[in-house]
């Protein structure tokens, strides 16, 4: 297998040649020593993670001729990501680095071991990304109807409703609470031969159970207290079109009787008539439960959910789903920084680390919901891990810029926290550049998984 290519941008030679020995057995290592050899480089070559020193000739001591070459780079090279060198003391440039493009940082004096654990993490978001363009799913206008996911689980789904969706047959669709069952049932709608017609959705769970027939059937004028008008049903409105029924296990039993008849015969009658209605609706359901456990208990008929379950649609959780996450993210941000006007808002290194390695119990619907809300409270254009307000993770990680100042008495680190700290830091960002894989962050660490184990345990981290 061929070395991941790397540029290391770096005007001090005596470091750049460091550089290189040190990382030349993982890396295939270009060495560029002023923005002219970079600018020279990134056009030639295909690198997909360079490092730039901010302090480049002819003003070395300042960060400005480091933060004009990163503002060329994506008219040069737009998909290299960047990690940028920067002094201890330099707050304020590093974070003006990563709100221009730069995905990450590090301190001099350099710490192989941590740049190491970034230039892992690092390589890893940028073949995600390149496999998320060659699969066709790198923009809004290019996802598979408003759906992203470049997992082999989300890959064989929307190959699947490719396939079945022009067959016409009843689909179930199962997952979590939200995992987006109902972006899945429109994309089987859109795909179908019946997209141009209607595509009504019934929650089953919001409608009182003395309502659900009225408003799945209709009723005639009088047939009950308060029929002061003859009504359609749902099934009625989506004639020739498909039919929605999300939490279709919240279904009463006397419900799910007459909705398996309409399945056979093709025919709903109102409620106060005795006159059978044709209509031609394809059903797609959709719930969060076990079926089968629910078939079992006797709360779901066995009938109807054989005939429901023609076409099986099963959604993984988000936790399943490692490659999608920060993809996810960063397409929700965008979104949502659109929608206020805020302009190009990123996250920070720290804040996509948090967002890697949380476990996401709500799904999408909390990621997106997290996100939404980080935007709207931010007052920068970087969003920091402490505005995720992700419970459990606030102290794990903390970012540079992000935090409160302190006394200098606070400032000042033992020799020992240090280390605790840069150590906390190294396997905080090996299990997010693994998506939490044990025995994969303990070889980036180059440790034992039992000492990864003992370290996690340690420290009180999420492993």
């Amino acid at each position: 297998m061929s070395k991941r290519k790397l540029l290391i941008i770096e005007d001090e030679r005596a470091v750049a040649k460091q550089l290189k020995w040190g990382l030349s057995k993982t890396f295939d290592i270009t060495l560029a020593y002023d923005a002219e050899q970079a600018e020279r480089a990134l056009a030639g070559g295909r690198f997909p993670v360079a490092t730039l020193d901010l302090g480049l000739p002819p003003r070395p001591d300042s960060p400005e001729e480091g933060i004009a070459l990163l503002k060329k780079m994506p008219g040069i090279s737009p998909f290299t990501k960047v990690i940028v060198i920067t002094g201890n003391d330099d707050e304020k440039t590093a974070m003006e680095a990563i709100g221009l493009g730069a995905v990450d940082f590090c301190a001099k004096p350099i710490d192989l071991d941590v740049l190491k654990v970034i230039l892992q993490r690092t390589f890893h978001m940028s073949e995600l990304e390149s496999a998320c363009r060659n699969r066709g799913y790198r923009s809004a206008s290019s996802r598979f109807h408003g759906m992203t996911g470049i997992s082999q689980s989300m890959q064989r789904i929307f190959e699947t409703i490719s396939r079945v969706a022009p067959t016409d047959y009843p689909v179930l669709i199962t997952g979590k609470s939200g995992t987006g069952k109902e972006l899945v049932a429109k994309a089987v709608w859109k795909e179908s031969t019946r997209a141009d017609k209607p595509f009504i959705v019934i929650n089953c769970a919001a409608i009182p159970e003395n309502l659900i027939e009225s408003e799945l059937f209709g009723h005639e004028k009088g047939a009950f207290t308060g029929a002061h008008r003859t009504r359609a049903g749902k099934f009625e409105y989506a004639d020739k079109g498909t039919i929605f029924l999300d939490e279709i296990g919240e279904l009463p039993i006397a419900m799910q009787v007459k909705l398996l008849r309409v399945m056979q015969e093709g025919t709903i009658e109102r409620i106060g008539s005795h006159r059978s209605r044709k209509v031609d609706v394809r059903v797609i359901a959709a719930t969060n439960r076990n079926v089968e456990e629910q078939v079992k208990k006797g709360r779901f008929r066995e009938d109807l959910y054989f005939r429901l379950n023609v076409i099986a649609l099963h959604l993984p959780p988000l936790n399943e789903r490692e490659e999608d996450v920060l993809i996810l993210a960063r397409r929700f941000l965008e979104e949502e920084a659109r929608t206020l006007g805020k302009g190009r808002v990123r996250l920070s290194p720290c804040a996509a680390a948090a967002i890697a390695s949380y476990e996401w119990p709500g799904n999408v619907r909390e990621l997106q919901n997290t996100i939404k809300r980080a935007v709207a409270l931010s007052d920068s254009g970087i969003i920091y891990a402490e505005d995720l307000g992700i419970t459990g993770i606030e102290g794990q990680l903390t970012d540079l810029g992000g935090q409160e100042e302190s006394s200098p008495e606070e400032k000042q680190r033992t020799l020992k926290e240090a280390r605790t700290r840069a150590e906390i830091d190294a396997i905080t960002r090996a299990l997010a550049a693994t998506g939490n894989n044990i025995s994969q962050a303990a070889k980036i660490l180059e440790i034992s998984r039992p000492t990864l184990h003992d370290l996690i345990k340690k420290h009180g981290l999420k492993g």
